[in-house]
């Protein structure tokens, strides 16, 4: 039964000759079928006229330095695993944030807006902010030692179509494969872990990874790991064939619920505590706002619904 980190070192690079124990990677310019992921089915849970702004409309939002630190840490850790082993220290992680810096602006230009007049990261230098994340980095460092991991793959974009429903998809931050073929699905998040009684959201994401995993190779994940950089906590669960059946059932429903909204034209604002973050008030019903108008081509090729 693996509980730690530890208990899954010596996973090896081999484990990809093993036939059925990942799913088959996504190229990364293959042609993007509609599909549902993880955020943003939690998108039309929180509120459904948030996920056809952001699914159907394809509204731009503003950069935020929030999303931005936890993209460039993602692909610090990413980078990291490049190094052999003995060479993944706390200080190769650091040397490696500025220039990942440069490429997370190079490939999206509108961070580099964080650090302007009106940017949420204005009057902080762009040192001060790297600091920050910097700090992340040393948190991943006391919950593991990446000299005792090799992962099987890393930021693993992956799909899964199920039986007369939609097509999942996704991206694995980390697999990694025991000796054994033991599979450990791993997510990194920059923020604090949810309080007790709060980790529904959390845990739906890693069981539809889980379920991606089992559906596509037959492999049931032995365990699910969150790692929270933010406060040093680590969320983990054994998933069982039966959660992962249910939560099968519950992206079904969710993907009925969103085609049904489709065929209506009806997507709903769901006011709550959470419309305060949300970039869209301004073409919201709910704040006086009125949204765009949707066409047949874009549910059609967005959602592959025909209305």
């Amino acid at each position: 039964m693996i509980t730690t980190a530890e208990e899954m070192a010596g996973a090896t690079p081999d484990a990809r000759s093993r036939p059925g124990t990942l799913p088959s990677p996504v190229a990364a310019d293959a042609p993007r079928r509609p599909a549902i992921s993880p955020s943003r089915a939690n998108d039309f849970l929180q509120c459904p006229l948030l996920f056809r702004f952001r699914t159907v409309d394809r509204l731009p939002e503003p950069p935020s330095s929030a999303a931005a630190r936890g993209t460039l840490v993602h692909s610090v850790l990413e980078r990291l695993y490049d190094a052999p082993l003995g060479e993944r220290t706390p200080q190769a992680a650091l040397d490696l944030l500025p220039g990942e810096w440069e490429r997370l602006v190079e490939t999206e230009p509108r961070y580099a807006q964080l650090f302007t007049s009106g940017g949420d990261a204005a009057g902080t230098s762009v040192e001060d902010w790297l600091g920050t994340a910097g700090k992340l980095l040393g948190t991943y460092f006391t919950l593991e030692d990446p000299n005792r991991l090799e992962p099987q793959a890393r930021e693993l974009r992956m799909e899964s179509q199920l039986e007369g429903g939609p097509l999942l998809r996704g991206i694995i931050d980390r697999i990694d494969v025991a000796p054994n073929g033991m599979v450990r699905v791993v997510d990194y998040k920059s923020g604090r872990s949810p309080r007790p009684g709060f980790e529904a959201s959390a845990l739906f994401q890693m069981r539809f990874y889980g379920l991606v995993v089992w559906r596509e190779r037959g492999v049931l994940p032995a365990m699910l790991q969150l790692v929270y950089l933010g406060d040093g906590q680590v969320l983990r669960a054994q998933p069982t064939e039966r959660e992962l059946e249910v939560t099968e059932t519950k992206v079904r429903g969710i993907w009925d619920a969103i085609t049904t909204s489709a065929r209506r034209g009806e997507f709903a604002p769901r006011r709550s505590k959470l419309c305060g973050w949300c970039a869209h008030q301004a073409v919201c019903p709910e704040f006086g706002g009125t949204p765009p108008v949707v066409t047949p081509e874009q549910l059609r090729e967005r959602l592959g619904v025909d209305v």
